[in-house]
């Protein structure tokens, strides 16, 4: 392309972005405070630019929008901005005295990304360092990133939105690339968007509605030069928590992540997950960008106007940093707020997904000087969005300065607003884990946690399918390692051990890590594997069969370990891949967490939309009982629990019986009460004390329980029964 085949007009200052129009090319960014502007054009493969055209502030100026049509240029390119601020020298005005802090980072040597590029070039290759000239180290933390100019166009067919009910959702967290990069996936494409394609039958026959996904937009995973002391091996920004653009999926998370060809294939994952009935959640990070402090790299944000896009101290031109990473986007300043609802907007009218989930959410909520609003104009947009407003929306209700909102969090100003946001909820996986821990004084806590957390959400508004119930996640022990350490082990991460969290609620069960192979065939092995297994079977149980929406993280129904790692976010290796020889492995772990959905799945009452269904005599009322039917015991010493669901005439009761005492109990059985013409009886679906394939039923042939009066339960076990008609 001949550079003289371009041709420059003033341009339109809306929409922002390069938008392809008829015989050219719209561009349009944001900038209050840079005096001079300069669109740059790049050719594939080539570094250096081919045209650059100076915007005239007095012709491509509109406010505070640059903006400039190119004629004769098609989609294929790759563009950025160089951005300057030249004041003249005035002692008396405080933007050019020597004593000025550094609110403004502008700098002309750099070309910037567009924050509204649908894609990026220069990281098509997973792990790939680009060198600038001059740079020295082999742990260059500068990467040659362009905005790149994409046709749209896909065919969707009559594909939207699922709009599956929240109380009926059964999510399922993963990572793109960690999902199918072991090469034991099977996969024609790892550790892709077309690799995940490849799961989708595992994944629809597992039984879970929808699958959220670890980032997936553009960041920077070689921005550490932190290496495993152990090994010597590179470690990486694995999890990807570390945005660089929030509209550009990333590169190479495609099989052919180059001229944007990353969008295409986002998108037909999108429909083919949408084809089997699986909704499609992103987990998105719009608290802090991979720019970090003043010592970080500029990629975009800090040299378009740094002084809009972050919060930083006026005094000392120093950036506030509520979400430890080194930076805290501006996200309540009007023009950061628009980008934000402009970006969710996008994903979903374009990018067909189905909702969202809010990394450290509660930042969302600080104003520009960091302090905490009671109605942050950010979350009322968009919980009033009419676009989004059947998209799911879930907050990390807290961030990393010690702001905790779970329960709280502010969705908007009116009472209303508080039923469009769901929440992580904390508490259920802390006090889960506890309580299965034999921690005493956890009995109440549990049914709390049974019956939606109503301490957090009744009364506001709000459903038990607002929160979402996990016991595990990305950040912390995987369910395997939660039964397996009482200590997290993370000194691969190259930090000394002193990263993640010391406080996991875990019991290792009677012995730390991997138990040693010489103990096979021995009682002691035996004994701990067998109860390992059956602390898995009791927390699943727990999660899944409490009212609220169950979150399941990748691989846990295999029993994929981390090694101990509770911080795996630098680790790009075997302690982050899902080993899929564990679905062999661990075939009745799996087989547990099959029957376990679709037996939530098929009642009902275990998905209530209103806490006022928790009333007695009305359909999926609870009753707790103890040894005896009707007392429960609440004291600091108790360690069992049962819970009695009423099914209703449309629905069968279910009885759980909870016994995290190392010691076996004996719970009577309550009656029936269905009406005359009909019998029923209890029968067994699941008892984790049992050996496989006897621990959980098919359906249709649980077993009928010979003694109708009482059930004698084991230690650490979670009893399951169903009332049928006889």
């Amino acid at each position: 392309m001949k550079v003289s085949s371009f041709k420059i007009s003033r341009g339109s200052a809306l929409p922002l972005g390069a938008t392809v129009k008829r015989n050219g090319i719209n561009f349009a960014v944001f900038s209050k405070h840079a005096t001079s502007v300069t669109l740059v054009i790049f050719a594939s493969g080539i570094n250096d630019p081919i045209a650059e055209f100076p915007l005239d502030p007095r012709i491509n100026r509109t406010g505070h929008i640059w903006h400039i049509f190119v004629q004769g240029m098609d989609p294929g390119l790759r563009y950025g901005y160089r951005m300057d601020r030249k004041l003249p020298a005035d002692p008396s005005n405080s933007e050019t005295s020597n004593s000025t802090p550094l609110i403004h980072r502008f700098d002309p040597s750099i070309v910037l990304v567009d924050p509204y590029a649908r894609a990026l070039s220069g990281g098509s290759v997973w792990g790939e360092i680009y060198l600038r000239k001059g740079d020295q180290g082999p742990y260059v933390k500068r990467n040659i990133r362009r905005s790149l100019i994409i046709n749209n166009e896909f065919d969707w067919g009559p594909d939207q939105p699922l709009n599956i009910p929240l109380a009926d959702s059964i999510i399922y967290e993963l990572h793109v690339r960690g999902f199918t990069i072991h090469k034991s996936s099977g996969v024609q494409n790892p550790g892709t968007f077309a690799g995940l394609i490849e799961k989708i039958p595992y994944l629809k026959e597992l039984g879970i509605t929808a699958v959220e996904l670890l980032p997936i937009n553009e960041f920077q995973e070689t921005n550490t030069d932190r290496v495993n002391p152990l090994t010597g091996e590179r470690l990486l920004n694995f999890w990807g928590y570390n945005p660089i653009s929030f509209f550009a999926p990333k590169a190479s998370y495609a099989s052919n992540g180059r001229n944007g060809n990353q969008v295409k294939e986002f998108k037909a994952m999108v429909k083919a997950f949408h084809e089997a009935g699986i909704e499609v959640i992103l987990d998105v990070v719009f608290n802090h960008t991979a720019e970090g402090d003043e010592r970080g790299t500029t990629f975009c944000f800090r040299g378009l106007d740094n002084a809009v896009y972050y919060m930083i101290d006026p005094k000392t031109g120093a950036y506030y940093n509520y979400s430890g990473c080194g930076n805290t986007l501006n996200c309540n300043h009007p023009v950061v707020r628009n980008m934000i609802l402009d970006c969710l907007h996008y994903w979903v009218t374009e990018m067909h997904v189905d909702g969202f989930r809010f990394d450290l959410a509660s930042i969302l909520g600080r104003g520009e000087d960091g302090s905490v609003l009671p109605n942050p104009p950010v979350l009322e947009n968009i919980t009033a969005d009419p676009v989004l407003a059947n998209t799911k929306l879930i907050a990390e209700a807290w961030d990393a300065a010690g702001l905790y909102q779970v329960g709280s969090f502010p969705g908007g100003a009116s009472l209303s607003a508080f039923n469009r946001w769901a929440e992580w909820n904390g508490k259920f996986r802390d006090d889960i884990r506890r309580f299965i821990r034999g921690d005493p004084g956890m009995v109440s806590a549990l049914a709390t946690r049974l019956v939606g957390s109503p301490d957090l959400y009744q009364g506001t508004g709000r459903a038990p399918y607002h929160s979402i119930n996990f016991v595990t996640s990305h950040d912390g022990f995987t369910l395997a390692d939660l039964v397996s350490y009482n200590q997290k082990h993370n000194e691969m991460n190259g930090e000394n051990n002193l990263d993640g969290s010391n406080e996991n609620f875990s019991w290792n069960c009677g012995w730390e890590g991997p138990l040693p192979p010489s103990w096979k065939g021995e009682k002691k092995w035996e004994e701990i594997h067998t109860l390992r297994l059956r602390q898995m079977k009791n927390l699943a149980t727990l999660l899944l069969l409490s009212r609220g929406v169950p979150m399941i993280l990748g691989g846990d129904e295999m029993g994929r370990t981390q090694q101990g790692n509770n911080n795996a976010y630098c680790q790009d290796n075997e302690i982050s891949w899902v080993n899929w020889e564990f679905t062999k492995l661990h075939a009745d772990l799996l087989r547990f967490f099959k029957l376990l959905i679709r037996f939530r799945k098929k009642h009902e009452v275990l998905r209530v939309k209103s806490f006022d269904e928790n009333k007695p005599d009305k359909w999926g009322a609870i009753s707790w009982h103890g040894t005896r039917l009707g007392q429960p015991d609440w004291s600091w010493e108790s360690r069992s629990l049962a819970m009695h669901i009423n099914g209703g005439l449309h629905d069968e009761d279910i009885f759980m019986i909870m016994n995290a005492h190392w010691e076996g109990h004996e719970f009577e059985l309550p009656p029936f009460n269905k009406g005359r013409n009909t019998r029923w009886g209890w029968f067994r679906f699941i008892d984790t004390s049992l050996e496989p394939p006897f621990d959980i039923a098919e359906e249709g042939i649980e077993g009928y329980l010979v003694n109708q009066h009482s059930y004698p339960i084991g230690p650490r076990t979670v009893v399951v029964l169903v009332g049928k008609r006889l």
